[in-house]
């Protein structure tokens, strides 16, 4: 694991580009790397963000930052308007669109890449890369320091909890030790009851399958007793709610969970919070 979170590091720092010069002006293409930019560069740094940035379920808004986000031209997607920006970086992730990657970088622009961590170090490496690129090193120790808080905090205060514990979402999608959700589960020394499933990533899994499973906990991240559609219904479903009441269920919200980042500090107390509430 050490190994691993050294090599992700070294990667990381060498795409960082070096400015001589002002901190960089940056644009960003997808909500995981606005949420990042948003939280470390100054305002006058950010000359776009992704065309969800607004979006206040899945965006920077759903996490309390729709304020910001606001304050800055939103992005179609494609490359020409980067282009017109002339930015000196462009923040982008493996799910954008290749072709739109290729035709920036043959035009010349810095693109860094930022992948979906599948570990806390990752994390914390990823931030600290954002911190040296934005030229804002010490606020991204900050935030660093934060989810190391939130971590302890959560390892001291269910230390002694041995809850199985099945993060369940829409259709019967299970995440596994590899998503940002087992990721937590990990850090707070819980047991994903996913690993029982031979789930690492994330996967589908039928109702009987769970039942059978019998975890001890749900993790979901909707609440509420309204089924909008199918996907939602699976939660819903008669036999979930026989077995598994509130009382059996904790909830943080997606938002919480969709990047990686300093949210993931809340992330880790609202476990804290909700495992406390549903009690042994």
């Amino acid at each position: 694991m050490l190994r691993g979170a050294i090599i992700v590091g070294v990667a990381l720092m060498a795409s960082a580009p070096s400015f001589a010069a002002d901190r960089p002006r940056m644009a960003s293409m997808n909500v995981c790397t606005d949420k990042l930019l948003l939280s470390l560069a100054d305002p006058s740094q950010i000359l776009g963000l992704s065309r969800y940035a607004r979006d206040d379920w899945y965006g920077t808004g759903g996490s309390g930052r729709a304020g910001d986000a606001r304050n800055f031209p939103v992005l179609s997607g494609g490359a020409e308007d980067i282009l017109a920006l002339n930015p000196d970086v462009v923040l982008t992730t493996p799910f954008n669109e290749r072709s739109t990657r290729e035709l920036l970088r043959k035009n010349g622009v810095h693109l860094v890449e930022i992948p979906v961590p599948q570990t806390m170090d990752e994390v914390k490496a990823q931030i600290r890369q954002m911190g040296e690129i934005t030229g804002h090193a010490d606020r991204a120790d900050a935030q660093i320091a934060k989810l190391d808080v939130a971590t302890l905090h959560a390892r001291q205060a269910l230390a002694n909890r041995k809850e199985r514990v099945l993060p369940l979402s829409r259709r019967g999608w299970v995440s596994g030790r590899n998503s940002l959700i087992g990721v937590l589960l990990h850090e707070a020394g819980l047991h994903n009851a996913a690993d029982d499933l031979g789930v690492t990533d994330g996967g589908l899994v039928s109702l009987e399958a769970i039942i059978a499973l019998k975890p001890d906990l749900l993790l979901v991240s909707e609440q509420g007793d309204r089924a909008e559609d199918e996907g939602r219904a699976f939660l819903l479903h008669p036999a979930l709610e026989r077995f598994y009441p509130l009382n059996r269920r904790i909830f943080i919200p997606e938002q919480l969970t969709v990047c990686g980042g300093v949210m993931l500090a809340d992330a880790l107390n609202r476990l804290v919070a909700e495992m406390k509430r549903v009690g042994r």
